[in-house]
């Protein structure tokens, strides 16, 4: 790795590639591109790493995996004969040892990788593109052959009146409290708002999430009814259909003015936390200067080879607007980086990616929903298993969730799976290999599965496509 420093005076350089952007997307364009024998300039402002590692999957996963320890205590008087208790001693001890696990993986996965590339210069600074589509680091000018944009999102924040007035939250900013609040209002009902709302409530803060359009309202119904249901179970409360008013500070906290089916209601709390999405980061990257296309949320335009508007600029990760996912941003990135590097050959491909909540239970799918296929001109048949069905489920005596497979009607393709369970997680990577092989649920069902397994339950949805799975014996083929 070269030495990163901005020089103090003007200086162009010429680089096979510039990426703009150190994040999971960045380092992979960086490493992708260097391994093809490309001279590299990877740029970072802030804390290197991007949202992953820093704010985003690692802080709340290690979170969400400590106060889960709080319920399986609280739960564990599903079992007869069994009692267990457990409470935070010190939620400050937590947040440090989760901001250590934050310290050591920035460090073993981002900055520590970087002396193994001697192809790749690290330049810290803020950067934006000149007319003739070099980039300006600072007094630095980096002339590149070609760019890639991974420059990630940021938190949303609405425009609703009073907000500038409170004392609000984003995910990152809750995570890093020192004390853990009494009670918590979370605007928004989408994956970053149901895991963090689920967090504090585990913990024992009184928590009421508040959504115009229900939780996860991309997810199919039957899955966003069963989290619900869990979350109301758990005494989080979920108060969707809201239009919002106006906000206001009080002396205990913030109290948020709403309207639901028209009728006024107000709602407090010590803190408000913001779960309102996320937007592309590329404010400040003039990218109209060099007549780079943006969509109406600020997000890099891109066609299939990750090739925005304009020659020689590719873009990937959240700042594309697409599959806020790092995984995804990797893929999306390692794609640019080759296209970049060798033309146009290798293409985006979403149609398998498989998605994980990880709220508890877990929600994860893969393909199409019903809606989707239906959308996209397929007959379509559902089947829809309860966890009541699965015996592993019953064995663990929680039967939340259930599975929903859609398929084709006339030629039985499976086209998408949908998954709401405890352990749902580790099972949607066998429904996404299903789709890419393109199996049927007959295919599906005739598989051998583990006895006693969540993904078990794959077997028994794609059988109750055509069978009544409880007049099935146990491991009935």
């Amino acid at each position: 790795m070269s030495d990163c420093c901005t020089p103090e005076k003007s200086e162009t350089d010429s680089f096979d590639l510039v990426v703009i952007g150190a994040g999971s997307a960045g380092f992979s364009a960086a490493i992708t591109a260097a391994d093809e024998g490309a001279r590299v300039a990877l740029i970072g402002y802030g804390t290197i790493g991007g949202t992953c590692v820093n704010v985003g999957c690692v802080p709340s996963k290690a979170m969400i995996r400590a106060v889960e320890t709080l319920h399986t205590a609280k739960s564990a008087s599903r079992f007869d004969g069994i009692e267990a208790s457990a409470r935070v001693s010190d939620w400050k001890a937590l947040v440090a040892q989760k901001q250590a696990l934050v310290d050591e993986l920035r460090a073993a996965k981002y900055v520590d990788v970087l002396p193994s590339y001697e192809a790749v210069t690290y330049i810290e600074g803020r950067a934006a593109f000149r007319e003739d589509g070099s980039i300006q680091v600072g007094e630095r000018i980096l002339k590149p052959a070609k760019v890639i944009i991974a420059t990630g999102s940021s938190p949303h924040v609405p425009d609703i009146s009073g907000l500038a007035d409170v004392d609000w939250l984003d995910s990152t900013s809750a995570l890093q409290l020192d004390a853990r609040p009494a009670s918590l209002i979370v605007m928004g009902g989408g994956y970053i708002g149901v895991e963090i709302a689920q967090v504090f409530a585990r913990a024992g803060a009184e928590v009421t999430i508040v959504t115009r359009r229900g939780l996860l309202p991309e997810a199919e119904p039957e899955v966003s009814a069963v989290l619900t249901e869990a979350f109301t179970d758990e005494g989080i409360t979920v108060l969707d259909g809201l239009s919002y008013d106006r906000f206001e500070a009080t002396d205990a906290g913030v109290r948020l003015h709403a309207r639901r089916n028209g009728q006024p209601m107000t709602i407090d709390a010590e803190k408000l936390m913001l779960a309102t999405g996320r937007v592309p980061n590329t404010g400040s990257l003039a990218l109209d200067v060099a007549g780079i296309k943006t969509n109406a949320r600020g997000g890099v335009v891109v066609g299939p080879a990750m090739n925005s508007s304009r020659d020689n600029v590719y873009a990937a990760g959240d700042v594309t607007d697409n599959d806020q996912f790092v995984y995804m941003a990797a893929y999306g990135a390692k794609l640019a980086a080759k296209n970049a590097m060798n033309g146009n050959s290798f293409s985006y491909d979403n149609s398998v990616m498989p998605a994980v909540v990880f709220s508890d239970p877990q929600i994860a799918s893969v393909g199409a929903t019903e809606a989707q296929a239906a959308a996209r001109g397929h007959e379509v048949v559902t089947s829809v298993l309860g966890l009541e069905h699965v015996p592993r489920a019953l064995a663990a005596r929680d039967t939340r969730g259930l599975i929903k497979l859609v398929a084709d009607k006339q030629t039985k393709k499976l086209l998408g799976a949908h998954i709401i369970a405890p352990e749902g997680s580790d099972t949607i990577q066998t429904a996404a290999m299903a789709l890419k092989m393109g199996m049927t649920y007959d295919e599906l069902g005739d598989m051998i599965f583990p006895y006693l397994t969540t993904v078990e339950g794959l077997k028994l949805a794609a059988q109750t496509f055509e069978k009544d799975v409880a007049k099935l014996s146990c491991c009935a083929g």
